[in-house]
């Protein structure tokens, strides 16, 4: 739309500002240990440029909502409720989230939820427990155990961070619809059947000992996979076939600068809709790493941005995937990017939005 201001001098010009988009929504999530009550929303407001997350206000409070997934009008949250953890389950209403569910057990909370929207499907990671479970969920959010599989010690890593035995820290699907978990404690990516009832394990993947298996991101063609390595600060490059599981080894990438001597940990890891870019965050170097994806799978490195604050563990993008937040955890600020297409990289437009211990990011539209 064309605006009519008034320039240093007096003079009339005219502005061009692409309309705003006042639509679009940004949920925020993460730990409720300090200052945070759960999960708060952001009007996302301009274009471009432009845009910018303004009007923060907590949409949802519930303990310790680090990750979630949503569904229409329901939020399907992690859950920290005191000596127990589960999944809680809101619904949006005129007076807005209320809690209409939820699945508590003894013991910590998840630490991840995958979702099939079509089948209503939850599946969540038990990161302290061990635990996997499916779960199905009803139009009104009302929530039902369909399958669960406990993790044990098979190759635990040389880590301090893995000696206290397995840690599943990713459980969804794969592009061929089984289903995957990553367990950080025993450096592997594990493969099951689901049959509506049971989980059968179908075959595993075994990493390097002490890589910290965390999240996996799929190649478009579904003929690869990308793990992201916890404790190791690297990406590892893997050819698979979902009807033999016979596994390759292709190529594995750092992170992070080969001068970086301090704690690092690997979090977030997304592949761009088109298959030409890879996304993985860095807590402790505080960055986002952009890898551009060869035409063999192979990854080069196009860029490390800071996220201009301390401990990314969750990012992520709009549809349309012009738009990048990345939350920040131990310095309670998050930081607006905008993408560009054609060469994967990220540029800032807002810096230092205030949002406390955010782990999870989430775009409504």
């Amino acid at each position: 739309m064309m605006l009519l201001e008034n320039n240093e001098n007096g003079y009339n010009c005219f502005v061009y500002v692409e309309k705003w988009r006042d639509f679009m929504k940004v949920l925020i999530g993460g730990y409720t240990k300090k200052t945070s009550k759960g999960i708060y929303e952001f009007n996302f407001i301009g274009a471009d440029e432009y845009a910018h997350l303004e009007n923060s206000k907590n949409i949802i409070e519930v303990g310790g909502p680090t990750y979630f997934q949503k569904d229409d009008n329901l939020v399907f949250a992690v859950t920290n409720a005191g000596d127990k953890g589960g999944v809680s389950v809101f619904k949006a209403g005129a007076n807005g989230y209320e809690k209409v569910d939820e699945y508590l057990t003894p013991g910590s909370s998840p630490a991840y939820i995958g979702i099939n929207r079509n089948k209503h499907l939850l599946y969540t990671a038990n990161y302290h427990t061990g635990v996997i479970n499916v779960f199905s969920y009803s139009e009104d959010g009302k929530l039902a155990l369909l399958a669960s599989d406990t993790h044990t010690a098979k190759s635990i890593g040389p880590r301090p961070e893995q000696a206290d035995g397995p840690h599943p820290h990713f459980f969804d699907e794969t592009p061929a619809g089984n289903l995957v978990c990553c367990d950080l404690g025993n450096d592997t990516v594990d493969f099951y059947k689901f049959d509506g009832k049971k989980l059968t394990l179908a075959a595993s993947y075994k990493n390097e000992a002490g890589f910290g298996d965390r999240h996996i991101a799929f190649s478009k063609d579904g003929n690869y996979f990308y793990v992201a390595g916890e404790l190791s600060s690297k990406v590892n490059l893997v050819k698979f076939d979902e009807n033999t599981w016979k596994f390759e080894d292709i190529a594995t990438y750092s992170t992070i600068p080969s001068d970086w001597d301090q704690h690092n940990g690997v979090a977030a890891i997304r592949i761009s809709k088109d298959g030409r870019f890879l996304y993985v965050s860095n807590r402790g170097n505080d960055s986002i790493v952009v890898f551009a994806i060869n035409d063999d799978h192979t990854l080069k490195l196009v860029q490390r941005i800071s996220t201009f604050g301390e401990f990314p563990r969750d990012f992520n993008w709009d549809k349309s995937e012009k738009y990048v937040v990345a939350a920040n955890q131990n310095s309670d600020n998050a930081t607006l990017y905008l993408r560009n297409s054609d060469d994967g990289t990220l540029s800032p437009i807002q810096k230092d939005i205030q949002v406390p211990e955010g782990t999870r990011v989430e775009f409504e539209e």
